[in-house]
Parts: C-alpha cells; sequence; structure tokens
C-alpha cells in the first residue's frame, strides 16, 4: 500500500479548514486540490485513492471535511464512507461522483455522508457544496433533494416496495449495470470482482426480487434503468 499523498497547503493559511480528497484519478483529484486551495479559509491537506490509503490520511490528518468519489482504486467509496462514518462520527463527507445522482445520493446520505454532487457540475457548485456541508447542512439537487423527501414522506409500505430499497449496496450497482448491457466481465473489472462474485450478485439478486431466471433479471433491470 502506498501512503496516502501529503498536500502541503498555501502559506498564510493556518486556520483553513483541512480537507482530504480521495478519487482515483490524478487529474481530477489535482483539478480539485487546486481549485480548494485557492479559497481563502480551505486547504487539502492530503490526497488518496483507494480506502487503505483514505483511512491512514484521514487518520493523520484529522480533517474537518472528507470528500470522497465512489468509484475508488481496488475499493467501493460507498463502503469506505460506512468505515469513515463509524470510526470517525463527527467528520463531516461529501461525496463528488460520476454516478447517476438520483441512484446513490440516499444510499449515501444513509451511510454517512452529508452531500452528493457529480463531477459534471461547474467547480465553483462543487465548492458550494463544500461550503453547505462545512456549515451544517446537506448539499443535494433541487431534484435529487425532492425525490429523497417525497421517498422519506411517502408510506412505507410503498418505499420498501421499491427495487433499490431490496438491494444491498453491490446488488443494486450490478442490477443497474446489467440493465445498461454491460457484461459479466465488464461489471467484474468495473468494480473490480472477479466474475464468479457477479454471478453470486447476480442470484441473490433473483432471490430478493423473486425472479425466476436470468433473462427476468436481465428485462426487469433494463425496464428499471429506462423508467429512472
Amino acid at each position: 500500500m502506498k501512503a496516502p499523498v501529503p498536500v502541503r497547503p498555501e502559506p498564510g493559511k493556518p486556520n483553513a479548514t483541512r480537507i482530504v480528497l480521495v478519487d482515483d484519478h490524478p487529474i481530477v483529484r489535482d483539478g480539485l486540490a487546486d481549485a480548494i486551495n485557492h479559497e481563502a479559509d480551505l486547504a487539502v491537506c492530503a490526497t488518496a485513492e483507494d480506502r487503505a490509503e483514505a483511512m491512514d490520511a484521514i487518520e493523520r490528518a484529522k480533517p474537518g471535511l472528507a470528500v470522497i468519489d465512489l468509484m475508488l482504486k481496488s475499493s467501493s467509496g460507498l463502503e469506505l464512507i460506512k468505515d469513515v462514518h463509524a470510526r470517525w462520527p463527527r467528520l463531516l463527507i461529501l461525496v463528488v461522483s460520476m454516478h447517476d445522482e438520483t441512484l446513490y445520493a440516499e444510499r449515501v446520505l444513509r451511510a454517512g455522508a452529508r452531500g452528493y454532487i457529480t463531477k459534471q457540475q461547474a467547480t465553483r457548485d462543487i465548492l458550494l457544496a463544500i461550503r453547505r456541508v462545512l456549515g451544517g447542512g446537506i448539499y443535494l439537487s433541487e431534484k435529487t433533494a425532492s425525490t429523497v423527501l417525497s421517498r422519506l414522506t411517502s408510506q412505507p409500505e410503498l418505499a420498501g416496495d421499491m427495487i433499490a430499497d431490496r438491494l444491498a449496496d453491490r446488488e443494486l450497482q450490478v442490477f443497474e449495470m446489467t440493465g445498461r448491457g454491460l457484461s459479466t466481465r465488464e461489471i467484474a473489472e468495473h468494480l473490480r470482482i472477479d466474475m464468479k462474485t457477479v454471478d453470486t450478485y447476480r442470484t441473490r439478486i433473483k432471490e430478493k426480487l423473486a425472479l425466476d431466471s436470468t433473462g427476468d433479471l436481465l428485462k426487469l433491470a433494463i425496464r428499471w434503468n429506462q423508467e429512472r
């Protein structure tokens, strides 16, 4: 395991809020770190590309905020959020990811994050999200906030009947990728797991959704993706 990469904050910012960036794309990390370090009261103190590096970086740097991507090198960002929240429950977490917000936003909030923003949004919006979370708020897009609120206030039996609620995090990822037409090999490579594990997740999905065959699973996954 490589050590997390320390980033020296700009001079003259001793009281800046310390931030750890966790993302497996160097260009994304460097670009976001540069934008954050241009803010007078914010400073990136370390970066990491996987779970082990992230946990070590947070332990060493004692940041006020962790910015985490969902897809990391050899690990899941969602599982990392759960681990970080369990170990440092007062540490604020913001997810900055390329993945569909409507699919994952509620899950990251349940895992312990305080906000979700996609990488496609402008840097100023990401900085706004950082400040919202640091200020004690929760950051979601207006559309997703409305959807989450609607789900939270809906009747329990209706919310519980939704596919996303029936599946565990990894199962939902496999289900969603299956609906997008990815092969078993492609899903395994994307999630960095072996193909037998993908098949195991599919078996669990069929059991939880009462599906008789892989064909039924594929048809439902395709329709679910189209209707979202």
